[in-house]
C-alpha cells in the first residue's frame, strides 16, 4: 500500500511536460521497434534477457558463486555484448540507418499502383517458373536498401512482366543479380545481396536462395526467388523461406505483406458490415415478424 500511495503522489506531482515526455518516448519506441525487429536483433535481445533472468535467479536462490560470475560479466556487459554480437549489432545498425525518416514517424509510404506491380510480378514469375528461368526479386518496405541498390545498375523503370522477364533472361547481362523494387518501380537490377549463413536451410538450396534469405535476415524486405533448376517459386521474409508456392498463393502473400493498410481497411469494412447486420434484423426476419 505504501508503494501504491507513493506512486500516486508521484503521478499527482507530474506536470504537462512530463506527460509529453512520456508520450514522445513511447511513440518513438513504438515506431522504432518494428523497424529493427530482424532475426539478428532478436538474437541479441534474447541473449540480454537470458543474462538478466539468470542474474535475478541467482540472487533469489542465493547462488553466490554463480551470482559473482554473472555480476562480473554484467560489469563489462556492454563491451562483452559488442564483442560477442558484433555481426548482429552491425547488421542492426545498418538496417536502422537505411530506414527512411518518414517511415519512423508514420509517413505514408509512396507505393504507386501496388496491385498492378504485384500482378505483373506474379505473371512474370509464373512464366519464368514454367520456363525454369532463375530470378531474384526484392520488394523494399520500410528500409530503403540504398547500399544494395548501389551495387547494381540503376533502372528506375515501371514494373512490367516483359521488363522483368527481359532482365532475368539467361543471356542478359543482369540476370545473375537481384532486382530491387521500391516505391512501385524497378530501382536497380544486377544487385549483390548478402548470403545467409543459417544452418537451417536445406542443403540443396543454391546461392540465389541463400542470397534471398540473407536479404530477409538483414532487412524487412520481401524477396521472391524462382529456382533455375526446378522452377519452384519461393518467398523469403524475416529469415524464413516459404517454398513451392503457386502463383495465386504468391499473389496473396505479396498482397498481405506489401499492402497492410489496404488489408486493415478491408477488415474494417467487413467489421462494419457485420455490425450493421447484427444491429438490425434482416428483411426475412421482418417479414416473418409481420
Amino acid at each position: 500500500m505504501e508503494a501504491l500511495h507513493s506512486l500516486l503522489q508521484q503521478v499527482m506531482r507530474m506536470q504537462w511536460s512530463d506527460y509529453l515526455d512520456i508520450l514522445v518516448v513511447t511513440f518513438i519506441i513504438y515506431r522504432l521497434l518494428p523497424l529493427i525487429r530482424t532475426p539478428s536483433t532478436m538474437r541479441v535481445a534474447r541473449a540480454v534477457i537470458v543474462v538478466v533472468v539468470i542474474a535475478a535467479m541467482t540472487d533469489v536462490m542465493h547462488l553466490y558463486t554463480l551470482s559473482f560470475l554473472i555480476n562480473q560479466f554484467l560489469s563489462i556487459g556492454l563491451l562483452a555484448l559488442v564483442v560477442l554480437f558484433q555481426p548482429e549489432l552491425r547488421r542492426m545498425l545498418d538496417h536502422l540507418g537505411s530506414v527512411r525518416l518518414g517511415a519512423l514517424f508514420g509517413g505514408v509510404k509512396p507505393v504507386a499502383e501496388m496491385d498492378m506491380v504485384i500482378s505483373q510480378t506474379v505473371a512474370a514469375c509464373d512464366c519464368m517458373s514454367r520456363e525454369k528461368v532463375g530470378a531474384l526479386i526484392v520488394f523494399t518496405r520500410e528500409a530503403s536498401l540504398d547500399d544494395y541498390v548501389k551495387t547494381g545498375t540503376t533502372i528506375d523503370g515501371r514494373v512490367s512482366e516483359q521488363l522483368i522477364r527481359n532482365i532475368f533472361f539467361p543471356k542478359a547481362s543482369l540476370h545473375d543479380g537481384a532486382m530491387i523494387i521500391r516505391e512501385g518501380k524497378i530501382k536497380a537490377a544486377g544487385c549483390v545481396l548478402p548470403l545467409s549463413t543459417s544452418d537451417r536451410l536445406a542443403a540443396d538450396l543454391g546461392t540465389r536462395h541463400r542470397a534471398g534469405v540473407g536479404m530477409s535476415e538483414n532487412s524487412d524486405a520481401v524477396v521472391v526467388i524462382v529456382s533455375e533448376e526446378t522452377g519452384t517459386i519461393s518467398v523469403a521474409m524475416g529469415g524464413m523461406l516459404k517454398r513451392h508456392l503457386a502463383p495465386k498463393t504468391l499473389e496473396k502473400l505479396l498482397h498481405n505483406a506489401l499492402c497492410p493498410e489496404e488489408n486493415q481497411q478491408e477488415n474494417r469494412n467487413i467489421g462494419q458490415i457485420l455490425r450493421q447486420k447484427l444491429a438490425r434484423p434482416g428483411k426475412e426476419d421482418q417479414d416473418h415478424e409481420a
